[in-house]
């Protein structure tokens, strides 16, 4: 089902929102919000939580696969150093979401990373194996 709050609770007890979606909901919708999924498991584990990550079949041609995972990694440094793209990233995201620029800039400064880092790889694997049950031969490599 798409992340829409009100057909997902139009047929189902909860909801989980991610990003912009669940930002937007937690501001129009604040009584309903019961938790944070990354606050709550950086908490018990002390370790990130990965909301997402770039994955491809094994069947996918390497090169394509290289291509998208520079642009996406051109992209994102473009934000990182760039502060005329990175405000103009802000301000939209403001604009979408329904925070203020101050508030949408924390949020980019500390609770969004686009980074799988070796610290976000432990939580992820952490939640793999204790919250899906799968085991721990999950494999890292990055497309250079």
């Amino acid at each position: 089902m798409g992340p829409d709050l009100d057909t997902m609770l139009g047929s189902c007890d909860g909801a989980l929102l991610i990003g912009n979606r669940a930002l937007s909901s937690s501001i129009n919708h604040p009584d309903l919000v019961q938790l944070d999924l990354g606050q709550t498991w950086c908490e018990l584990v002390n370790l990130p939580m990965v909301f997402g990550v770039f994955a491809a079949r094994s069947d996918s041609p390497i090169e394509l696969i290289k291509e998208a995972y520079n642009d996406m990694i051109s992209q994102y440094e473009l934000f990182e150093k760039n502060p005329r793209i990175r405000s103009a990233v802000v301000r939209g995201a403001s604009e979408k979401i329904g925070l203020d620029g101050e508030r949408t800039e924390l949020y980019f400064q500390q609770e969004v990373s686009n980074r799988l880092d070796e610290k976000s790889k432990l939580g992820l694997s952490r939640f793999l194996k204790d919250v899906c049950g799968m085991t721990s031969d999950t494999k890292w490599f990055e497309i250079h």
